[in-house]
Protein backbone atom coordinates (compact mmCIF):
# COMPACT_ATOMS: atom_id res chain seq x y z
CA UNK A 1 0.00 0.00 0.00
CA UNK A 2 1.36 3.47 -0.83
CA UNK A 3 0.95 6.72 1.07
CA UNK A 4 -2.58 7.52 -0.04
CA UNK A 5 -5.09 8.17 2.74
CA UNK A 6 -7.81 5.62 3.42
CA UNK A 7 -10.60 4.94 5.88
CA UNK A 8 -10.48 2.11 8.40
CA UNK A 9 -12.15 1.20 11.68
CA UNK A 10 -10.75 0.84 15.18
CA UNK A 11 -12.91 -1.08 17.65
CA UNK A 12 -12.96 -0.36 21.38
CA UNK A 13 -15.61 -0.65 24.08
CA UNK A 14 -17.38 2.41 22.72
CA UNK A 15 -17.94 0.92 19.27
CA UNK A 16 -16.25 1.69 15.98
CA UNK A 17 -14.17 4.81 15.45
CA UNK A 18 -13.86 6.31 12.00
CA UNK A 19 -10.18 6.91 11.23
CA UNK A 20 -8.01 8.11 8.39
CA UNK A 21 -4.37 7.15 8.07
CA UNK A 22 -2.03 9.44 6.13
CA UNK A 23 1.55 8.65 5.17
CA UNK A 24 4.17 10.19 2.96
CA UNK A 25 3.58 9.73 -0.73
CA UNK A 26 5.77 7.08 -2.25
CA UNK A 27 6.60 5.53 1.11
CA UNK A 28 5.48 2.18 2.43
CA UNK A 29 2.74 2.46 5.07
CA UNK A 30 3.84 -0.72 6.84
CA UNK A 31 6.88 -0.44 9.09
CA UNK A 32 8.95 -3.41 10.15
CA UNK A 33 10.75 -3.86 13.45
CA UNK A 34 14.23 -2.44 13.22
CA UNK A 35 13.35 -0.18 10.28
CA UNK A 36 12.17 3.40 10.73
CA UNK A 37 11.48 5.16 7.42
CA UNK A 38 9.14 7.47 9.35
CA UNK A 39 10.41 9.96 11.93
CA UNK A 40 7.34 9.29 14.11
CA UNK A 41 3.78 7.99 14.12
CA UNK A 42 1.35 10.62 15.36
CA UNK A 43 -2.23 10.41 16.58
CA UNK A 44 -4.15 13.70 16.28
CA UNK A 45 -7.40 14.42 18.13
CA UNK A 46 -10.06 16.94 17.12
CA UNK A 47 -11.87 19.71 19.05
CA UNK A 48 -15.03 19.34 21.15
CA UNK A 49 -17.58 17.09 19.43
CA UNK A 50 -20.59 19.04 20.68
CA UNK A 51 -19.27 22.24 19.12
CA UNK A 52 -18.72 20.74 15.69
CA UNK A 53 -15.23 19.32 16.09
CA UNK A 54 -14.31 16.40 13.83
CA UNK A 55 -11.20 14.90 12.27
CA UNK A 56 -11.90 17.21 9.31
CA UNK A 57 -11.54 20.41 11.35
CA UNK A 58 -9.28 22.64 9.25
CA UNK A 59 -6.52 23.04 11.83
CA UNK A 60 -6.38 19.31 12.53
CA UNK A 61 -6.24 18.54 8.82
CA UNK A 62 -3.50 21.09 8.14
CA UNK A 63 -1.52 19.98 11.20
CA UNK A 64 -1.65 16.41 9.89
CA UNK A 65 -0.38 17.58 6.51
CA UNK A 66 2.42 19.54 8.18
CA UNK A 67 3.49 16.51 10.21
CA UNK A 68 3.46 14.31 7.11
CA UNK A 69 5.70 16.84 5.35
CA UNK A 70 8.35 16.42 8.05
CA UNK A 71 8.31 12.64 7.74
CA UNK A 72 5.56 11.49 10.11
CA UNK A 73 2.82 8.94 9.61
CA UNK A 74 -0.36 10.56 10.92
CA UNK A 75 -3.65 9.16 12.17
CA UNK A 76 -6.72 11.35 12.51
CA UNK A 77 -9.93 9.88 13.90
CA UNK A 78 -13.41 10.87 15.06
CA UNK A 79 -14.26 10.56 18.73
CA UNK A 80 -17.35 8.55 19.63
CA UNK A 81 -20.44 10.44 18.52
CA UNK A 82 -18.59 12.42 15.82
CA UNK A 83 -18.88 11.68 12.11
CA UNK A 84 -19.34 7.97 11.51
CA UNK A 85 -17.97 6.91 14.91
CA UNK A 86 -20.39 5.05 17.14
CA UNK A 87 -21.32 5.88 20.71
CA UNK A 88 -22.11 9.15 22.47
CA UNK A 89 -19.96 12.03 23.71
CA UNK A 90 -18.82 11.63 27.34
CA UNK A 91 -16.79 14.83 27.91
CA UNK A 92 -13.58 12.98 28.66
CA UNK A 93 -13.59 9.39 29.89
CA UNK A 94 -14.86 7.76 26.71
CA UNK A 95 -12.79 10.01 24.49
CA UNK A 96 -9.66 9.04 26.41
CA UNK A 97 -10.53 5.41 25.72
CA UNK A 98 -10.96 6.32 22.05
CA UNK A 99 -7.55 7.93 21.97
CA UNK A 100 -5.94 4.91 23.62
CA UNK A 101 -7.56 2.69 20.97
CA UNK A 102 -6.15 4.96 18.26
CA UNK A 103 -2.69 4.76 19.85
CA UNK A 104 -2.92 0.96 19.89
CA UNK A 105 -3.93 0.92 16.23
CA UNK A 106 -1.16 3.33 15.23
CA UNK A 107 1.55 1.46 17.12
CA UNK A 108 0.44 -1.77 15.43
CA UNK A 109 0.60 -0.13 12.01
CA UNK A 110 3.98 1.56 12.61
CA UNK A 111 5.71 -0.62 15.23
CA UNK A 112 9.20 0.74 14.71
CA UNK A 113 8.39 4.45 14.91
CA UNK A 114 8.32 6.78 17.94
CA UNK A 115 4.73 7.51 19.00
CA UNK A 116 3.52 11.10 19.47
CA UNK A 117 0.17 12.33 20.82
CA UNK A 118 -1.38 15.60 19.69
CA UNK A 119 -4.66 17.41 19.38
CA UNK A 120 -6.53 20.68 19.15
CA UNK A 121 -8.57 22.35 21.90
CA UNK A 122 -10.57 19.63 23.74
CA UNK A 123 -8.57 17.13 21.68
CA UNK A 124 -5.37 18.63 23.03
CA UNK A 125 -6.51 17.89 26.57
CA UNK A 126 -7.41 14.31 25.68
CA UNK A 127 -4.27 13.65 23.64
CA UNK A 128 -1.77 15.29 25.96
CA UNK A 129 -3.27 13.78 29.13
CA UNK A 130 -3.38 10.27 27.71
CA UNK A 131 0.04 10.75 26.14
CA UNK A 132 1.55 11.98 29.39
CA UNK A 133 0.38 8.79 31.11
CA UNK A 134 1.24 6.34 28.32
CA UNK A 135 4.87 5.17 28.41
CA UNK A 136 4.80 4.46 24.67
CA UNK A 137 4.29 8.14 23.84
CA UNK A 138 7.46 10.21 23.59
CA UNK A 139 6.16 13.69 22.65
CA UNK A 140 3.03 15.77 23.32
CA UNK A 141 1.53 18.36 20.95
CA UNK A 142 -1.16 20.83 21.99
CA UNK A 143 -2.87 23.28 19.64
CA UNK A 144 -5.04 25.85 21.46
CA UNK A 145 -5.11 23.76 24.65
CA UNK A 146 -7.92 24.93 26.99
CA UNK A 147 -5.70 24.91 30.07
CA UNK A 148 -8.21 26.73 32.31
CA UNK A 149 -11.21 24.58 31.33
CA UNK A 150 -9.79 21.09 31.92
CA UNK A 151 -7.26 19.50 34.24
CA UNK A 152 -3.86 19.69 32.57
CA UNK A 153 -1.86 18.84 35.72
CA UNK A 154 -0.61 15.53 34.30
CA UNK A 155 0.63 17.42 31.26
CA UNK A 156 2.30 20.17 33.28
CA UNK A 157 4.21 17.67 35.42
CA UNK A 158 5.19 15.35 32.58
CA UNK A 159 8.92 15.20 31.76
CA UNK A 160 8.08 14.44 28.12
CA UNK A 161 8.76 17.10 25.46
CA UNK A 162 5.72 19.36 25.08
CA UNK A 163 4.97 21.53 22.05
CA UNK A 164 2.25 24.20 22.17
CA UNK A 165 0.67 26.42 19.51
CA UNK A 166 -1.53 29.22 20.83
CA UNK A 167 -3.49 32.08 19.28
CA UNK A 168 -2.68 35.56 20.54
CA UNK A 169 -6.39 36.43 20.82
CA UNK A 170 -7.73 33.01 21.82
CA UNK A 171 -11.11 33.77 23.37
CA UNK A 172 -11.42 30.43 25.21
CA UNK A 173 -7.92 30.22 26.64
CA UNK A 174 -6.48 33.67 27.13
CA UNK A 175 -2.82 34.06 26.26
CA UNK A 176 -2.00 35.20 29.80
CA UNK A 177 -3.43 31.93 31.13
CA UNK A 178 -1.45 29.93 28.60
CA UNK A 179 1.73 31.75 29.58
CA UNK A 180 1.05 31.07 33.27
CA UNK A 181 0.51 27.39 32.55
CA UNK A 182 3.59 27.24 30.36
CA UNK A 183 5.70 28.83 33.09
CA UNK A 184 4.87 26.03 35.53
CA UNK A 185 5.07 23.21 33.00
CA UNK A 186 8.10 20.96 33.30
CA UNK A 187 10.87 21.11 30.75
CA UNK A 188 11.41 20.35 27.92
CA UNK A 189 8.78 22.55 26.30
CA UNK A 190 8.25 25.00 23.47
CA UNK A 191 5.50 27.51 22.71
CA UNK A 192 4.63 29.32 19.49
CA UNK A 193 2.10 32.17 19.61
CA UNK A 194 0.28 32.95 16.36
CA UNK A 195 -0.19 36.71 16.05
CA UNK A 196 -3.80 37.98 16.00
CA UNK A 197 -5.22 34.42 15.92
CA UNK A 198 -8.43 33.39 17.67
CA UNK A 199 -9.23 29.96 19.13
CA UNK A 200 -10.03 28.41 15.74
CA UNK A 201 -7.17 30.24 13.99
CA UNK A 202 -9.57 31.69 11.42
CA UNK A 203 -7.48 33.00 8.54
CA UNK A 204 -4.34 31.71 10.25
CA UNK A 205 -4.54 27.97 9.64
CA UNK A 206 -1.48 27.85 7.39
CA UNK A 207 0.49 29.62 10.11
CA UNK A 208 -0.39 26.80 12.50
CA UNK A 209 0.94 24.31 9.96
CA UNK A 210 4.14 26.34 9.61
CA UNK A 211 4.53 26.44 13.39
CA UNK A 212 4.13 22.66 13.61
CA UNK A 213 6.83 22.19 11.00
CA UNK A 214 9.16 24.65 12.77
CA UNK A 215 8.62 23.08 16.19
CA UNK A 216 8.93 19.44 15.20
CA UNK A 217 10.88 19.42 11.95
CA UNK A 218 14.20 18.81 13.68
CA UNK A 219 12.87 16.98 16.72
CA UNK A 220 13.99 13.39 17.26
Amino acid sequence: MDGAAGDASVVDNGGQLQVRSAALRGRNVTLHYGSQPFSAAVVLAHPHTQFGGTMHTKVVYQAAKALSRIGCAVLRFNFRGAGASGGAFTDGPGEKDDFRAALDYTQAQYPGAPLWAGGMSFGAWIAMTVGAEDPRVSALIGIAPPVTRYDFDAVASSPKPKFFVQGEFDELCFLKDMRAFYARAAEPKELVVIDAADHLFDGKVTEVADAIEDLLGDYE
